[in-house]
């Protein structure tokens, strides 16, 4: 799965365990403006570092996988917890490349030549 949005929070580090390590960042997803969403994603293990290389506002790609896991608690109720693991994070792809100050836009291009002429005479064979 994939989604882009726009990095709003970079979470340090967390050490679960001895052997278990995650960083949680949060990315506004606004497919509709007016009703953003802020969805919390987790890289784990050694894929922690790859948070580094990005700011707060830089608008990325997130691959990711949907995990869930069943846990009972002591008084025996299930419990269900759902993680939005990132495996991948790459700046997301502009969509127009802003001009240089001063830039001369290219002209239009010409529309095709069209004649009324229907005499039928213009045939080339």
């Amino acid at each position: 799965m994939n989604i882009q949005g726009k990095l709003v929070e970079i979470y340090a580090v967390q050490n679960v365990s001895d052997r278990f390590r995650k960083r949680e960042f949060v990315i506004e997803y606004a497919d509709n403006p007016q009703y953003p969403q802020f969805i919390k994603f987790e890289f784990i293990q050694d894929a922690c570092e790859e948070l580094d290389k990005y700011q707060v506002g830089q608008d990325v790609n997130v691959e990711f996988n949907l995990r869930g896991r069943k846990w009972v608690n002591p008084q025996g109720q299930a419990v269900y917890f759902n993680t939005l693991q990132a495996w991948r994070l790459s700046p997301a792809a502009a969509t127009a490349v802003p001009e240089a100050p001063g830039a001369v836009p290219p002209p239009p291009a010409e529309p095709p030549f069209i004649t009324n002429d229907d005499s039928g005479d213009d045939l080339p064979f």
